[in-house]
């Protein structure tokens, strides 16, 4: 058999090579040509050295920044859409007054347009997420979108803060403020995951953000959520401090929300399975206008379902051999790679990620320090590994060394510093077996009242 398989394979080879040849032949071919911001543009088709091959469109797209009143190029491309391009000459439109964009639908069409800067070109009615202007520049005009499922018209302001999937817009609808949460179509499956989550019966509560609906906006999908006064928790953080009664606020809202998607909820008829957050970090806590914490970002989380065996996964694959998450938050089973699959492991996990962020809101918390101004906001771990840290350094001081975030002897001073310490140390213990539930850490802040 060995034999015979090395007698066939260069024909193997040879037909694979030209039905690939073939396939390729029939794509609109496109220009080729990005910076470093632009990668994901390799998503959008194959690329040979200049060229690239479409995979979801028949156009072209070329992004030109406007210099001394000259094009010079920004990003060439397939164009992230899968509409057809019945416009053979070049469609331009202008970006916030220094960019251009080229959209056509002949093979290699985007690059060497003609541009005259004295006959204005109309304002684009909607944007491209992984081009220069989007994470470059302001907006000097709002953009007027509308989700292609409904009639819903909803103004994209300002943008908020752009991450590795999504970008996250400040909107307005019916006068009212929404965040918008955009996904390229390289990454729709995040935009999915997270949904799913979000359509969960039983899952319009408080200390989770509101879900307000979703859609296409373009070649984007969209969701629409709850406007959170204050951004995340993170930035919260870096800019106030807090008392005690504050601090607990946060904490308790943010522990009773995490204990809400936890838990395993029946209802009129409906079930509402356990989720596991799996990227809970400061950066994924919003702070709304009355001080409180609701949970955002569920890209990552998993829907969890009950049987004899213990906790499996319900709806979609956990990628083991790479797990997601936030690295400086994950616990130290996860950092080393031996994880139960049958076990509620990724709650655990959870619980242990919620330990540091608490420590990051108590660390905030001028009560503590015996009425002096508390030190700098810092991420767990940063004081000891630095502002950056890498999987290597952070396996060794958690898992090996046992080692967590310094607990100030401060605290020591205030009626609930033992109490607290012995919460964190709880939470944050290196047996996940061993750590508390979230409905048990709601029920000891109760106690710190």
């Amino acid at each position: 058999m060995a034999l015979l398989w090395r007698h066939w394979w260069p024909l193997v080879e040879c037909v694979f090579l030209s039905i690939t040849h073939r396939a390729l032949s029939q794509k609109r071919r496109c220009f080729f040509q990005v910076k470093r911001h632009s990668l994901n543009f390799h998503g959008y088709g194959f690329v040979n050295g200049s060229e690239q091959y479409c995979n979801f469109t028949d156009c072209c797209v070329g992004y030109y920044i406007i210099k001394n009143g000259e094009l010079e190029v920004e990003s060439l491309g397939c164009y992230l859409t899968e509409k057809s391009c019945s416009d053979l000459s070049c469609s331009r439109t202008l970006f916030d007054r220094n960019h251009v964009r080229c959209v056509c639908n002949g093979d290699f069409c985007n690059s060497n347009i003609t541009w005259s800067p004295d006959k204005p070109l109309p304002l684009t009615d909607s944007y491209d997420f992984n081009s220069y202007e989007c994470a470059n520049s302001s907006l000097h005009d709002p953009l007027c979108v509308k989700p292609s499922d409904s009639d819903i018209e909803i103004q994209l302001q300002q943008i908020l803060c752009k991450g590795t999937f999504a970008a996250v817009w400040k909107g307005s609808y019916q006068g009212s403020q929404v965040a918008v949460k955009l996904f390229p179509l390289t990454w729709r499956h995040k935009f999915t995951a997270e949904r799913e989550i979000y359509q969960l019966p039983l899952m319009a509560q408080t200390g989770i953000v509101q879900f307000l609906g979703s859609g296409s906006i373009g070649p984007w999908e969209a969701l629409v959520l709850q406007f959170v006064k204050h951004g995340s928790l993170h930035s919260y953080l870096s800019t106030h401090t807090s008392n005690w009664t504050s601090s607990l606020v946060l904490c308790q809202s943010l522990s009773q929300g995490l204990s809400y998607l936890h838990s395993d909820l029946h209802k009129d008829g409906v079930h509402k399975p356990p989720v596991a957050h799996r990227d809970l970090s400061s950066s994924n806590v919003l702070v709304t206008a009355d001080g409180t914490c609701v949970l955002s970002d569920f890209g990552c989380s998993t829907i969890l379902r009950s049987e004899q065996t213990g906790w499996r996964f319900y709806s979609r694959k956990l990628e083991v051999e790479s797990p997601m998450g936030t690295l400086r938050y994950m616990s130290p089973e996860i950092l080393q790679g031996s994880v139960n699959l049958n076990s509620d492991w990724c709650l655990q996990g959870d619980i242990y990620s919620l330990g540091l962020v608490l420590w990051e809101i108590w660390m905030r918390c001028s009560s503590l320090f015996d009425g002096e101004r508390a030190p700098l906001h810092l991420l767990p771990y940063e004081f000891e590994l630095g502002a950056k840290v890498s999987l290597e350094n952070l396996l060794h001081y958690v898992f090996y060394m046992d080692q967590r975030p310094e607990i100030p002897k401060v605290w020591e001073q205030h009626p609930q510093g033992a109490a607290l310490k012995e919460l964190l140390s709880n939470c944050w213990d290196s047996d996940g077996d061993a750590r508390i539930s979230a409905s048990l850490v709601v029920n000891r802040l109760a106690s710190f009242e």
